[in-house]
């Protein structure tokens, strides 16, 4: 299968609903093949002030996805899409 775009997590160290959300995108990251890169929201200023009350925020391709719980069907359309779209580019 044609690997998906990564998928970037914001949030933070010490926050139980990312741990909640890292764990329940585990299965669509294994269905698709994605990769997820997790950031600290913490670690920059300036992502800190734009989602500080938002963490988790999922993020694919520039697009907001969810935040606070993970939405199942937005993440495997998107996730769908992409692939898609990579296997027609091929």
């Amino acid at each position: 299968m044609t690997q998906a775009a990564p998928l970037t997590l914001y949030g933070r160290v010490w926050c139980h609903l990312c741990d909640d959300m890292r764990t329940a995108l585990e299965p669509l990251l294994a269905e698709f093949g994605a990769q997820l890169e997790v950031v600290d929201v913490d670690s920059d200023p300036l992502l800190e002030a734009r989602y500080n009350e938002l963490v988790p925020v999922l993020v694919c391709g520039g697009v907001e996805l969810c935040h606070y719980h993970l939405d199942v069907a937005r993440v495997r359309a998107a996730l769908a899409a992409r692939v898609a779209r990579a296997s027609a580019g091929s």
